[in-house]
């Protein structure tokens, strides 16, 4: 879940720690179990200011407890992690503690490059997260890592132009068909309905397509097939329409990323903007004054689930103080902590205590309430399973969404070149 996300969706109870092997409550977060002094390198992907200041706050709360372990924070960014990863793992040089996302890290698992946490997170922890969050970081009855934040898409909307256009948005859902028949309403007058930030189509295309209970995959690792359907194609098909049939998405929009969208927002040039609830953020810090928008309900085809993709933290097999590093994941699980980092990256804790933590700190204001129950139903999806999914991501299906997006070419051949490349790059 990058920016994510990063995600996801999306039990619980404040997390207490404790010292593997015993039931003893520490609650300060000190480790107990040993008089040595370690320092433990935490590369964070936090990136808005807001959120590097919370995780920054939480390891300065940590280090203040914990004088025999303590936590270096070293910057990280979503745009070079898995390359990253990569060369540290090979080098032996990887963090004590790594910031990623579920799909991302499966690879990682299959190699042996991840730490069985299992034995080491506490029963609060464990407990306070659902099962279905826990299934998108396992493995053969194995924990390979600990969720902490969710992404949900989300449609953002200029409550002026609903309202001059008559247009309510209420209920539990907000059907694809009616996205599409009130972008159609809102364009006018050289102004759009819709605008779409998709220079990276290919997450959103993935897990929106679980609306329409798209895979994409079958089975698990390398020996996934790959599965391009009616189902799969639903959603770049309804957005294609939208853009070139409709006319109500700025088809320019497609070509840029979901921030460079916001702007035209704030002018009016669009009605309505598509996007990852952690948008929210950048809206809040940036609209004009006197600027009034929404968050609709849960976008739905045959259902309004999403795929839990969630943040990770977890621990390199090989490190040398795997015990530590987890008892500083579980310290970050506490739902205080969740809360902060999640309302400042505007994205949804893995864990009920969080969430009502931030519903009872916003009480539901700004889109809150709607992006906060947008989690209810995030899943696991088939992606999030397949060992070469970053690649077939990068090399694959980003290109050819854009290629279709830009309407250069047409869905059956977007279809093939999903497919086939599939068996390109799963050698």
């Amino acid at each position: 879940m990058r920016k994510a996300v990063t995600a996801l969706a999306a039990a619980g109870a404040l997390v207490a720690l404790a010292a593997c092997g015993g039931n003893s409550d520490n609650s300060s977060g000190d480790s107990g179990s040993s008089t040595e002094k370690v320092t433990l390198k935490f590369q964070s992907l936090a990136f808005q200011k807001t959120t590097v200041a919370a995780t920054k706050k939480i390891v300065a709360d940590w280090n203040a407890a914990n004088p025999n372990t303590q936590v270096e924070y070293v910057q990280g960014s979503w745009d070079s992690v898995h390359d990253q990863l990569v060369t540290q793992f090979q080098g032996g040089t990887a963090p004590d503690i790594i910031h990623d996302e579920s799909a991302d890290i499966t690879g990682f698992i299959n190699q042996g490059y991840l730490a069985d946490l299992s034995p080491y997170l506490s029963q609060e922890t464990k407990d306070a997260v659902p099962q279905g969050v826990w299934d998108t970081v396992s493995s053969d009855g194995k924990v390979y890592a600990a969720p902490t934040l969710l992404q949900s898409y989300v449609v953002f909307a200029n409550s002026a132009a609903l309202k001059t256009a008559g247009i309510t948005a209420t209920g539990d859902s907000l059907s694809w068909d009616d996205l599409a028949a009130d972008a159609k309403k809102l364009t006018a007058g050289g102004k759009h309905g819709l605008g779409w930030g998709l220079k990276s189509p290919t997450a959103t295309v993935l897990n929106l397509g679980m609306n329409f209970d798209a895979q994409f995959f079958e089975g698990t690792g390398k020996d996934a097939t790959a599965k391009i359907g009616d189902p799969e194609l639903e959603v770049p098909k309804r957005i294609h329409a939208m853009a070139y049939d409709d006319k109500s998405i700025d088809p320019t929009s497609l070509t840029q990323s979901s921030s460079d969208v916001l702007p035209g927002f704030y002018a009016g040039k669009y009605a309505m903007v598509v996007g990852g609830n952690f948008a929210a953020q950048q809206i809040l810090e940036e609209a004009p004054k006197g600027f009034q928008w929404e968050v609709l309900p849960p976008l739905k085809g045959n259902g309004i689930k999403q795929a839990a993709n969630p943040q990770t933290l977890s621990v390199p097999a090989e490190g040398k103080h795997i015990e530590q590093s987890a008892k500083f994941i579980d310290y970050f699980m506490k739902a205080e902590n969740l809360a902060t980092v999640g309302q400042g990256d505007w994205l949804i804790p893995t864990t009920p205590a969080a969430r009502d933590a931030i519903l009872n700190s916003t009480g539901g204001k700004n889109g809150w309430e709607q992006t906060l129950a947008s989690g209810n139903d995030l899943t696991k999806a088939p992606f999030q399973s397949v060992e070469n999914y970053p690649k077939w991501k990068d090399q694959i299906a980003t290109p050819a969404l854009q290629e279709y997006l830009a309407n250069k070419t047409d869905l059956a051949t977007l279809g093939k070149k999903l497919s086939d490349g599939w068996g390109q790059v799963n050698q």
